[in-house]
This record gives structure tokens, sequence and C-alpha cells, in this order.
């Protein structure tokens, strides 16, 4: 398959450098504290607006994935990082910069027996510990189906479940490595039935090769398992060895996707070019009225 771009990034997707005294303190913060974030790690648009704003996607287990999906900027290999303190530095950094929402992601951990369930769990409960007012959100790998796996991160009770389908069914076995399009889908059914109580959130990346007919096809797959939140953004290619891009979406199209979303029932959907699965997660679960998440004026 061709890795080249198909033409020049429309201006929609031009983005605003920002690094003011917020993004420096950040960065250091998080080197001093050896910690990972995926902003970094995945290349994210974002970066330099969301940590301007004091806002970072942590990203656990190191910075080595055992996966090599298409789409992904993170590391690929044989990881050799397990540090057990690392949940209350996660902890400890997310208590100094005060945050009101906590997302913590993962690499895919393969090479453990439960793929570092028992980490996120820990991470949950020492930011609990510190900041009890905050919504917390993990973004999860699939722990190879593992239902125990997933029930150890539900015990440590966050207030959003969160796991990605990435794209449409006809293109998950070209775009994600080992991940399966059903597995996806039976792990939020799951999550619902062991803690109906805590929202399920997914997010897809539009770009790639999937029709319009399969986005909105996607849409009713997450809706049948009861998925709560939907976050649409396009691909954007890390490197020329990454899947190409076959389609940019205009920003109306993305505002379409965004009502047709809503019409199926999601909480809320959050629909641009520049969306990524945690970009304004905060915003995300306040408007979705989520329980357990505060907004500014409730605090």
């Amino acid at each position: 398959m061709s890795t080249r771009q198909i033409e020049r990034k429309p201006d929609w997707l031009k983005i605003k450098l920002t690094t003011g005294e917020h993004y420096k303190e950040l960065k250091s913060m998080m080197r001093g504290k050896t910690l990972h974030t995926v902003c970094e790690e995945a290349k994210c648009p974002n970066i330099h607006e969301c940590w301007a704003n004091r806002t970072a996607t942590f990203m656990i287990l190191g910075d080595i994935c055992t996966r090599a999906c298409r789409f992904c900027a993170v590391k690929t290999g044989l990881p050799t990082e397990l540090d057990l303190q690392e949940p209350e530095r996660v902890a400890e950094a997310a208590e100094q910069m005060g945050l009101r929402h906590v997302v913590v992601t993962s690499v895919a951990r393969d090479d453990l027996k439960d793929g570092g369930a028992s980490i996120f769990a820990e991470t949950i409960r020492a930011i609990r510990r510190r900041l009890p007012l905050a919504g917390i959100e993990v973004l999860i790998p699939d722990f190879q189906g593992d239902e125990a796996a997933l029930r150890t991160v539900l015990e440590a009770e966050p207030n959003i479940l969160n796991h990605n389908v990435e794209t449409v069914e006809r293109m998950s076995d070209r775009v994600r490595s080992k991940a399966k399009y059903g597995r996806s889908l039976e792990l939020l059914q799951r999550s619902k039935k062991i803690r109906p109580s805590i929202p399920t959130k997914s997010s897809i990346m539009i770009g790639v090769g999937e029709t319009w007919d399969e986005i909105v096809q996607t849409m009713d797959d997450l809706r049948a398992v009861d998925c709560d939140i939907l976050t649409i953004g396009q691909y954007l290619q890390p490197s020329p060895s990454h899947l190409a891009v076959k389609q940019y979406y205009t920003p109306e199209q993305f505002a379409e996707l965004k009502r047709e979303g809503m019409k199926r029932g999601f909480r809320h959907v959050e629909s641009g070019p520049l969306v990524r699965s945690s970009y304004h997660a905060h915003d995300q679960v306040i408007s979705a009225g989520t329980t357990g998440v505060k907004s500014d004026a409730q605090r």
C-alpha cells in the first residue's frame, strides 16, 4: 500500500503553536517525574493548545508498545519498563497541575499477564487519594479480551471507561495491529454489564479509506453496545512510513457527523478535524452529564 499523501493539508488543519510558560512548565514537570504523555509520544496535533492550558493525557506502562498499529507514532518493540511507583508519580503530577479531569492511557502491554490492568487500577486510586473531586478517565487497550483485567480497572471506579475502535470494521485489520473490531465492541459491552453506572466512550479517526456509510454504521455498532460518548477526528499521517491519508474531511462534514451521532442517542459527540480521544475531555463529560464529574460552577 502506498504511503504517499494524496494532497496538501487543507487550511483548517493548520495548527497554532503555543509555547508559553504553562507549556514549558508542564514539559519540565513530565521530564522531572520521568513520566510519559500520549501528547508527545503519539505526536498529537493539539499538544501546544492543551499543554498551554495545563491539561495532558498521561501514558503509563512505559513508552514502548507491543503492537505496531499503522496509524500510531508510539514506539513499538519489547518493553523493558514496569515501574510500580509510576501511579504515585502520575497522581503527584496531576495534583501539582491542579487538574479537574485526569486522562490516563497506556501503550499495549501484551507481555504482561493482566495487560497492565493492575497499574491502571492503582493509578486511579492514587489520583483519587490526592484529587478526590477530579474526574478520572481511562483510555484502555483491549487486554486481549481478558475480562478479569477489565474488571480490575472497573473495580477502581474510574469516572469514564474509554476504549477506541479507531476505525470502521472493514479497515480494522489494516489499520490496527492485533486488535479486533468485534473484541473492542465486546469490551465496551462488558464494561456496561460489569459497571452500568460508569459511562463508556470510544473514538474513530476518519480519512484512511472508509466510506460515509461505514462511519455511520460504526456509530450504530457503538450505540448497540450502549456507548455513551463518541469522538471523531481526522487521521493525520505521523510519518511517511505510516498509513497514508486517503481523504480530508471538511469541518462541515464533521458537523454533519456530529448531528448523525446525536440523532443515534450518544450523550455527547465531539467531532472535528483536530479532535482526538482526550481533546476537551472534561468539557465532553460535563456536556454528557456523566455522574461524579463536576463543572467549575459546581465546585
